[in-house]
This record gives structure tokens, C-alpha cells and sequence, in this order.
């Protein structure tokens, strides 16, 4: 196991290591004479890191707060439909960020046009919000089921009421998962790239969007080079925090009931449970229904399907047809190829694949830790060395795309992997079938819900992969995420609809995958919220959007 655990770290420290030394190789010898602090100020990089780091600040509060009802209800409310509400909290996570931006503007500008606030960072944080509740959710509502009820009730049998007894229990217990949480929404919030350009009008910037627009706008690359290596150090702080404050409390699990009472509400609290379902209905739905609804209308006055017809008519509508043929054969692609890393990883995890195997583990969460921009950008330094035959290969964008991926396959497997009896694997043997007959026949057998549902997260972030596609996609390799973002930034109501119709698409697909994997996948459901801080130690803790 061993020798199968080399093959995954060197593909991982391949795709992911000569990116970044290149950017680094390019910082050290950028041919332009400024430090580093001159650099940072002439693309005004220290400004630009402060409010990268407010918004994230900002953003992660206000998600903790807006998901608090929400966890209570998950963790303690017998409630029916339960299963679909997990469905509506996990989808705009697993969501491509282009997408949120697309709803956010269609909300701002149609149902909420009341408000005044068609883009800039007001619309940016709730996007943020709507984002990345489902972290809260998910990682919170585990650490609330892990409380045993009898230590709940003991307090109510001394005396203490309802409130003094969730204080001073369970209170303690989860303290840790929401700071972990609220770490995680900060890290992703901070490299958040679709939602500003989508949201921000032209005039708000973060280190994400600068990098871009330094490296291929302006084609400065000491500058984007110089931030990227800010960006990076921006990351690690956030994984180390998010590390030192969750501890082993960022486990993501299903949201099914555990070990603490779900209660079915009576009397005065169905009125509280109504309440969070419309809040749910608020902040969760509305901004997908208003959608919907200017793909079939985008000027807010006649109802039309030009959008529609332009993704599936290739006369209408060329490049929208391709970037959908292509987005569905690059994920696929993608999809088979974190399968395949991601389950050699979790095999050599779970089948005594030593210390090699725990490096392999560490290293293929680590894609996860750096900013998807300034992957693309390494990749785009790369490519434009490689033989133009390389560099055009229709397997370079999946590559990039599985990269991202490869730790959600591993985390989901290695706890399924690890509930495979010993003593299965020995019959096995001892009836004569061979190491990979053991591996098909009881390992993948015994845990194929749980190897579909690392499938279709795979997918998903395969498919809504946007900010490392844009710096390598061209006229025949644009996937829809990379087309909606194109057709966001031209005048004109016929692209409008487009970006609409295609950000529809991708959002059917996204919540029909993960419906599926929530309602047949049953114990195997686990989302990447916890992946990054989870992955020293995957052999233990389950690692999404």
C-alpha cells in the first residue's frame, strides 16, 4: 500500500507544486529590480488585503448568525421533510460562485430593487451569507448531535431550566464547532472570486480579483505574482486558525439524528419553527426563485425562453452550446479522475499504507488551501512553456479541476473505507482472491453509496469551477461558468439572458446531484466544509461546495 500511496501524492505534487514554484521562481526572478514592498504598493496591495480581510470578517459574523435558527432546528426539531431541508441548505454552497452572483443580481435588481442596492459590497456579503450558511450549518449541527442527552437532562433534573441547561452543556460543546466554522467561512469568503466580479460593479476589489486583473488584464506579472504570494500567506493563516480553534470539532457528517433529541414541536413552538422556515425560505430560496425568473424575463417586462434556446439551440447560440458540451465532458473527465486519486489515497490510508499515506492524505488537501486564482494563474505561467501540443490538451482543464476535488473523494472514502470489517477482507483472501479482487469485491462493494456520492461532489465541483478555468479556457474549452462571466461583463439583454438561463442550468444540476446523494446516499452524505482543517487527520474526520 505503500507503493500505491506514491502514485497519488506524485500526481497531486505534480499538478500542485509546479504551479506554485513557478510563481515563485517568477517572484524571485521578475526582471523588474522592485522589492516586494514596492511591488505591494504599486498595485496598492496592502489596501487591498484589509478590506479582503474585513469582508471575510464581516461575512463570517453574519453567516454564524443568520444559520443559528437553522442549526437549531436540524439538531433538535423532529421535523417531517427534514431530508429536503438539508437539500435547500447544502445547495448554494455546492453552487458556482459566477452562479450566486447571477442570482444575487437578478434579486437585487427585480424583488429587492426596493432596497437601492444593485452590486457593491452590501450585495457581495449577502451573496457571502447565502453562500456559506450551509458551513455553519452542517458543521455546528454535527457538533450539537455529538451532545449526549442524559448530561442535558441530568442539568434539568438539578434544577436548571431550559436556557441555563443549553448555557452551561451544550453551549461548551459547540463553541468550538462554530468558531470553526465561522474560520472556514473567513477562508472561503476571503478568496471569494465569482461573487465580486458579478457583484462588485468595476469598483470592488479583493487580492482575488487584483491577481486576475493584474496578471491577464494588464499582464504585470511581478505585480500578480507578488500578490498571489500574499494570498497564499492570507490562506495558510485562515487553515491554521480554522485548525487551532475547531480541533476535531469540524467533523461534517450527515445531519441525521444522532445522539441528541429531536423532539416533535408542540404548541407555541410551531410558531418558531414556522418562523425559521420562512427565514430559510428568505435567505435560501429566494435569491434561486429570482432567478428563475429573469431567465424568462431579463428586461423585467416580457416573458421570453431566448436564453434557453441559446444554450440548446448551436445556431442561436454557438458558444453557449459548446461551453455546455464542454462543461459536461470536462467534469465527467475530472469526476474519474479524482475517483480514481482520491480512492488510492483513501486505500492506502485505511489499508496500512503507513507514513506515506498520511503524506499523501496532507498533501492532497492542500489544493484546497490556496486561492483557485492563484492556482490558474501558476497554471497559466506553465502552459505558456509547455509544447503548444501539450499545452492545447482537451485533459488540462479536468486535470486542474480534479485537483480541487481529489481531497472531497478522499475524505468521503477513507471513513466509509474504514467501516469495512477486517475480517471480510481475510475471508476474501482466504477463499483466494487476489489484493484487487478484495478491493472490488468487499472494500468498493460495501461502500459504493458512499464512492457515488464522492462522484457527484466531484462532479458538481467539477462543473462550477470558475476561478482557475478562467485563466486556461479558450474558444473551444469555455465552460459554462467561465461563458456566464463573459456574457455578465457585455451589454445587452439577449447575454443577459443567456448568463440567466445557463446559471439555471447549473443550478438544476447541482441540486437534482445533491438531492440524490442526500436521499440514496443516506450515512455516506458528507460536504467539503470540513476538508481543509480536517485532512492531518482524515483518517478519522470526514471531509463541502
Amino acid at each position: 500500500m505503500r507503493a500505491v500511496a506514491a502514485v497519488p501524492a506524485l500526481f497531486i505534487a505534480l499538478l500542485f507544486g509546479w504551479p506554485l514554484v513557478e510563481l515563485v521562481r517568477r517572484a524571485a526572478d521578475d526582471g523588474t529590480g522592485l522589492r516586494v514592498s514596492e511591488l505591494l504598493a504599486r498595485t496598492g496591495g496592502w489596501d487591498l488585503l484589509w478590506i479582503t480581510l474585513a469582508q471575510a470578517a464581516v461575512s463570517a459574523v453574519l453567516a454564524v448568525l443568520v444559520a443559528a435558527p437553522i442549526v437549531w432546528l436540524l439538531a433538535t426539531v423532529q421535523l417531517p421533510g427534514s431530508a429536503l431541508l438539508r437539500i435547500i441548505v447544502t445547495v448554494p454552497f455546492v453552487l458556482p460562485t459566477v452562479v450566486v452572483g447571477v442570482a444575487f443580481r437578478a434579486l437585487l435588481t427585480g424583488p429587492l430593487s426596493f432596497l437601492g442596492i444593485d452590486g457593491g459590497w452590501a450585495a457581495i456579503i449577502l451573496a457571502h451569507i447565502f453562500l456559506n450558511v450551509a458551513v455553519v450549518v452542517r458543521v455546528v449541527t454535527a457538533a450539537w448531535q455529538q451532545v449526549d442527552p442524559r448530561t442535558v437532562e441530568a442539568s434539568r433534573t438539578l434544577g436548571a431550566t431550559a436556557s441555563r441547561a443549553f448555557v452551561d452543556v451544550v453551549m461548551p460543546r459547540i463553541v468550538p464547532a462554530i468558531a470553526a466554522s465561522a474560520a472556514l467561512v473567513f477562508l472561503f469568503c476571503s478568496t471569494s472570486y465569482g461573487v465580486v466580479v458579478i457583484l462588485g460593479n468595476g469598483t470592488a476589489r479583493t487580492l482575488e480579483t487584483e491577481i486576475y486583473q493584474q496578471a491577464v488584464g494588464y499582464f504585470r506579472i511581478p505585480e500578480a505574482v507578488t500578490l498571489s504570494m500574499l494570498q497564499i500567506a492570507v490562506v495558510a493563516c485562515a487553515l491554521l486558525l480554522a485548525r487551532i480553534v475547531g480541533g476535531r470539532s469540524t467533523v461534517s457528517g450527515p445531519m441525521a439524528v444522532g445522539r441528541a433529541h429531536h423532539r416533535r414541536p408542540r404548541g407555541f413552538a410551531w410558531v418558531a419553527v414556522v418562523t425559521i422556515l420562512v427565514w430559510i425560505a428568505v435567505w435560501q430560496l429566494l435569491p434561486l426563485a429570482a432567478l428563475l425568473v429573469r431567465s424568462v424575463r431579463p428586461d423585467g417586462r416580457r416573458w421570453t425562453v431566448d436564453g434557453y434556446r441559446a444554450l440548446t439551440d448551436a445556431t442561436y447560440g454557438d458558444s453557449a452550446f459548446v461551453a455546455m458540451k464542454y462543461s459536461l465532458t470536462s467534469g465527467l473527465a475530472a469526476m474519474v479522475i479524482s475517483v480514481i486519486v482520491g480512492s488510492l489515497i483513501a486505500l492506502s490510508v485505511t489499508r496500512g499504507g503507513g507514513w506515506p499515506a498520511q503524506i499523501a492524505a496532507l498533501i492532497a488537501v492542500l489544493p484546497l488551501g490556496v486561492s483557485a486564482v492563484t492556482l490558474g494563474f501558476g497554471y497559466l505561467l506553465v502552459v505558456s512553456k509547455l509544447p503548444a501540443d501539450l499545452a492545447q490538451s482537451p485533459l488540462v482543464i479536468p486535470a486542474v479541476q480534479a485537483l480541487l476535488a481529489i481531497p472531497v473523494v478522499a475524505g468521503i472514502m477513507i471513513p466509509a473505507l474504514n467501516q469495512v470489517p477486517p475480517r471480510l477482507r481475510d475471508a476474501a483472501r482466504t477463499l483466494g482472491a487476489g489484493p484487487l479482487r478484495v478491493i472490488v469485491s468487499v472494500d468498493f462493494r460495501l461502500t459504493i453509496r458512499s464512492l457515488c456520492a464522492a462522484a457527484g461532489f466531484a462532479f458538481v465541483m467539477a462543473i462550477g469551477e470558475f476561478g482557475a478555468t478562467r485563466f486556461l479556457a479558450s474558444a473551444d474549452t469555455t465552460t459554462l461558468p467561465v461563458l456566464i462571466g463573459s456574457l455578465m461583463g457585455r451589454p445587452g439583454q439577449d447575454n443577459l439572458a443567456t448568463a440567466m438561463a445557463a446559471s439555471v442550468l447549473l443550478v438544476a444540476a447541482s441540486a437534482t446531484i445533491i438531492a440524490l446523494i442526500e436521499l440514496l446516499g443516506g450515512g455516506a452524505t458528507q460536504t467539503r466544509t470540513a476538508s481543509p482543517p480536517a485532512a492531518p487527520k482524515l483518517t478519522s474526520e470526514k471531509a463541502e461546495d
